[in-house]
């Protein structure tokens, strides 16, 4: 046992550097280019034309970008926009589930394409449960009025150099703990591999695709996808489908779920860092995952009642 937890901490060092790298790479250029619009004002520029349509969310206009960086590129790129705006708890809450129902749009729509999903669809899909869900958490959500992230605060007349040593002081923060946490992760999933603890846990969770209305085989591709992300999901589906262990159709049916509700381990504890309640983060994508994969199969009975009896006729 001590054996595998040294390889596990020595294999997932390398990947780690790696991600982390790559992450940086998105994140640093996005929140330097935000900070920068922020003293120029752009930002409140562009708020003015988007608040009519966000506030009725709870949002000011400018977390527009922070949202559309989130769904084009990936929940780091558009956490990294959020930190560099002044939002209250509740507001980057509100913000923080949208992204985690809707990122990486381009990216993931193409993955679960691999496995017989429409695209196209699953990109709607997602884009409505966000808006969806933010109408949701501002109507339940109580007052936070802490702030998100703290900014320290700085005299009104500033110069820029202030401006990007404060932003390289809290991006050097950021990367170490984006390290920490992907470290963890490839840790913690490389010692799931190593005991074989992914299998173990399909039996017991049979129950609980009953109640998402998942098929009862689905319990080892679920648990991937919630632990480890769709694209780990879509490998996975990828083999069983293959080896036909589950089929085509069955697989799309989880997919619709995993849209919104994947990655739970890493996204929950990337937000969690920040601030954004656990309990928010799980039961709002689970509600959502649960609504889209009941109410598809809600409409698909009273398609398939309809047909038969325009037939009979």
């Amino acid at each position: 046992m001590k054996n595998d937890i040294l390889m596990s901490l020595e294999k997932a060092v390398r990947p780690s550097v790696k991600t982390t790298l790559w992450l940086l790479k998105i994140m640093i250029p996005i929140s330097l280019a935000v900070r920068l619009m922020q003293y120029y004002g752009v930002i409140a520029w562009l708020a003015q034309f988007l608040n009519p349509i966000f506030q009725y969310m709870g949002l000011p206009g400018a977390s527009a970008i922070a949202f559309l960086t989130a769904a084009s590129v990936t929940t780091y790129a558009g956490l990294a926009v959020m930190l560099s705006m002044e939002l209250t708890l509740r507001e980057g809450t509100i913000l923080a589930l949208m992204a985690l129902l809707c990122h990486a749009l381009p990216l993931e729509c193409a993955v679960v394409k691999r496995v017989g999903s429409n695209p196209w669809k699953m990109a709607v899909l997602r884009i409505v449960a966000a808006f969806a869900a933010a109408f949701y958490l501002n109507w339940v959500l109580p007052a936070m009025p802490q702030p998100f992230v703290v900014h320290p605060v700085m005299a009104g007349d500033v110069s820029v150099w202030t401006v990007l040593t404060e932003w390289a002081l809290s991006s050097v923060k950021l990367s170490l703990m984006i390290f920490t946490i992907i470290y963890s992760l490839m840790v913690l999933q490389r010692l799931l591999e190593a005991y074989g603890v992914m299998r173990k846990l399909v039996r017991p969770l049979r129950p609980v695709m009953l109640f998402f209305g998942l098929p009862e085989n689905a319990s080892y591709l679920w648990l991937v996808g919630n632990v480890l992300g769709i694209s780990y999901g879509s490998a996975a589906m990828v083999d069983l489908e293959e080896s036909g262990q589950i089929s085509r159709e069955e697989a799309n049916e989880v997919n619709y779920h995993l849209i919104l509700n994947h990655s739970m381990l890493e996204d929950t504890m990337v937000y969690a860092s920040c601030g954004v309640s656990v309990f928010w983060i799980l039961s709002t994508r689970m509600l959502f995952a649960f609504l889209l994969v009941w109410g598809r199969k809600g409409v698909k009975g009273l398609c398939g009642r309809y047909f038969s009896a325009v037939t009979k006729t």
